[in-house]
């Protein structure tokens, strides 16, 4: 027995050294039930594995030239990012400055002084000098003994916001990335609408100076020469409106990448006709969690939450510290650092919390609320997955079934206008209908365009609501 007491006497103090956590126990909270399939994807065709392409370079499956440039110009130059990027770096050392509390203090300090004392002073003694010097030079130590895990909560709430940090980075780039592919293909769709409207114009143009040699012929009434001008101007008016959006689009873009957009241009390079976007595999809704960076950096503020509930409860018990001073001490310059000047002294240290006021208990209460909002702010954002990755799957399956409605809807509306053609070089009807006709034909063609723009957005977002990690069909390469 008297063999076992040090032993047991150690391994009470290792434990009570050790200390224990008055945090929670954590695990991720439970989100919405998560379906087997989404509820789109029956209609979907799975794409097949394109391992040969960067998993974060997802923008490279649309096999375009002058979206990679802007991408990689958006990496390293977009402010947004880089600010983001100085908010993890800011994280870091925040995780830094918590673990440093986990090993103990030391301070030095020195000083040399020369004073005199008032011989009228309540403390000074009758006989001794009025002036003298104080040379001292001395080393604190303090360490708290992390009894109740108190400072081991605070790194734990520490690193999960930095590690929410890099999970937010991740996320603006995704979006920034996103946004960057969306803007673009729409401005290829507007560059196409443009030369759709360019060219009408002229044809329409041809049209006015054909009709008023009708009417100066008398084969054509004057209605036929205002309907004409009529037509002329509604495209010019369209054709400037879009050119003002362009402008607009080209600016959002310069900022993305970080260019001034007094300064930037960007070269027309109009969509090809019946562009189709890249398939993509919206795999399982069971991954989408693991995937979403939203969905990260949501959880990690419930774990830091968490984490702050343990400090809060630590505040209830004694905080014990250990410490110790030591160091030098003269009235003499020339004894100063010698052997019988030197001082030290060691002890523990314990403070407890008598009366507060209810300030621990608002701290702990302030504490459980934070995790409550974070946990619910979790559950959202996982909710707003599923139905980013919802909306963009029917969108694409809607919007196929609009672009071969919208195909079919081209050919016959320059039937149409072929026929009113002919109807009116053979004098059987008026420029209305040959007018109406040309109006149709060109709305068609304009739609068809936009269509097909908006699929290609369609498919920007289905990948960043997939979080960016995702998987093209091989052998399918899209024209650019």
């Amino acid at each position: 027995m008297r063999r076992e007491t040090p032993r047991a006497s150690m391994l009470c103090m290792a434990g009570l050294l050790a200390g224990c956590s008055l945090a929670p126990p954590y695990k991720v909270p439970e989100s919405a039930p998560v379906p087997a399939a989404y509820q789109e994807q029956s209609a979907w065709q799975p794409a097949q594995p394109m391992d040969t392409l960067p998993r974060g370079e997802w923008w490279q499956v649309f096999h375009d030239p002058q979206l990679d440039a802007l991408e990689a110009k958006a990496g390293d130059a977009n402010q947004n990012i880089k600010a983001a990027f100085a908010r993890l770096l800011q994280a870091r050392a925040e995780t830094r400055i918590a673990r440093a509390d986990l090993f103990p203090s030391l301070t030095g300090a020195a000083s040399a002084q020369r004073a005199r004392v008032s011989p009228n002073s309540p403390t000074y003694l009758p006989g001794k000098p009025t002036m003298g010097s104080d040379f001292n030079v001395e080393a604190d130590l303090s360490y708290e003994v992390d009894l109740w895990g108190r400072v081991r909560n605070q790194v734990a709430s520490a690193k999960a916001n930095q590690q929410a940090s890099a999970a937010d980075l991740a996320s603006l780039d995704l979006s920034i990335r996103a946004e960057l592919a969306s803007d673009y293909f729409d401005i290829r769709g507007d560059d196409l609408q443009l030369l759709l409207l360019d060219q009408a114009v002229s044809d329409y143009e041809h049209s006015l100076r054909l009709t008023r040699n009708l009417y100066v012929g008398g084969a054509a009434p004057l209605g036929d020469v205002a309907q004409a001008e009529t037509q002329l101007e509604n495209a010019r008016t369209r054709a400037a409106d879009m050119r003002l959006q362009r402008a607009r689009l080209q600016h959002a873009i310069a900022l993305l990448i970080g260019e001034n957009p007094s300064s930037y241009s960007l070269t027309a390079n109009p969509l090809p006709p019946e562009l189709a976007p890249p398939s993509v595999d919206p795999g399982v809704p069971s991954a989408l969690i693991e995937r979403r960076p939203d969905v990260a950096e949501a959880e990690r503020r419930v774990a830091s939450a968490n984490a702050q509930i343990g400090v809060a409860r630590a505040a209830y018990f004694p905080q014990f510290t250990l410490s110790a001073d030591a160091g030098f001490n003269s009235v003499h310059s020339y004894n100063w650092l010698s052997a019988p000047s030197r001082f030290w002294s060691v002890g523990p240290q314990l403070s407890v919390p008598l009366f507060e006021g209810g300030r621990l208990l608002a701290q702990t209460d302030r504490a459980r609320a934070l995790y409550l909002e974070q946990v619910a702010s979790y559950r959202n954002t996982v909710l707003t997955a599923f139905q980013d990755v919802e909306d963009s799957l029917v969108a694409l399956r809607q919007l196929a079934q609009e672009a071969d409605s919208a195909g079919r809807a081209v050919t016959a509306a320059q039937i149409s206008l072929q026929q009113a053609q002919y109807r009116y070089s053979a004098g059987a009807v008026t420029y209305l209908e040959v007018s109406s006709a040309e109006t149709t034909a060109l709305q068609a063609q304009l739609s068809a365009v936009s269509i097909e723009a908006r699929r290609m957005d369609a498919a920007v977002l289905l990948i960043k609501a997939l979080g960016g990690g995702w998987q093209a069909a091989s052998g399918a390469p899209v024209r650019s």
